[in-house]
């Protein structure tokens, strides 16, 4: 005999981040592209030029009773284009940022423990989900809350490309209390196809902002800066 399931929904939403009103429908299929990448001048793509704008949040401040957030492992809706890969390799980055905002205690949630007590070992946030969902996970970790996370793109490889949607969910009435969907996109068909133009840039950077082009081509410092800046939308203690 199967488990009841259920969907969470998202309604009643604030926008966060400019205070406007949008409809809750628009963080399915809204994707706001962010051409973060090298300028005219060759410029370096740094943590103040990401940001992150397609964020919704109800309350605008968090709850004093949410102190502990249980974060599931980072899901992907395909099993394509790197991004099981890509799943694997953020999952340190994702725990270290989000401790880092010490908005709450953070309690990761293993693969095998969340497919033991649930029937899978990722969830996106977006299926159909046990009935008593929730209630096992705050349970197991006398969390005030669930943190979801998907990647929905990932290119590892310059231009780099990272597409992150995160939901964090009130395991009492679960009701969606923040979400975000970005992709960063640090393409520059001119830098990644030809390498005299690299060159030229190159030596016109001071030995910093060199150190900062050459630190931004890997994934994990981009992952840092894209997680970062997603998580600097989360709503205020």
């Amino acid at each position: 005999m199967s488990t009841p399931r259920k969907k969470i929904e998202l309604s009643g939403a604030r926008r966060a981040s400019r205070g406007g009103k949008m409809p809750a429908a628009a963080l399915a299929c809204c994707l706001l592209l962010f051409g973060a990448n090298a300028d005219r001048n060759g410029a370096v793509l740094r943590a103040s030029d990401i940001q992150a704008d397609n964020v919704y949040a109800r309350p605008p401040k968090l709850l004093a009773s949410l102190q502990r957030v249980a974060l599931l492992p980072i899901a992907c809706a395909s099993q394509v284009a790197n991004l099981p890969e890509g799943c694997e390799e953020m999952t340190p980055v994702l725990l270290d940022e989000l401790v880092r905002t010490k908005k709450f205690e953070v309690v990761a949630v293993k693969t095998l423990d969340l497919r033991f007590s649930t029937g899978q070992p990722r969830w996106t946030g977006s299926e159909a989900m046990p009935t008593n969902f929730f209630a096992t996970l705050q349970r197991q970790t006398g969390c005030d809350a669930v943190m979801f996370c998907e990647l929905t793109e990932f290119k590892p490889y310059p231009p780099l490309a990272i597409g992150w949607r995160f939901k964090l969910v009130d395991v009492r009435t679960s009701t969606i209390l923040w979400a975000a969907d970005e992709v960063f996109d640090d393409h520059n068909p001119v830098l990644a196809q030809n390498k005299g133009v690299l060159k030229k840039i190159s030596d016109k950077l001071t030995r910093n902002e060199e150190q900062d082009w050459v630190e931004g081509q890997s994934p994990q410092v981009f992952g840092h800066k894209t997680i970062s800046a997603m998580l600097k939308t989360l709503p205020e203690r």
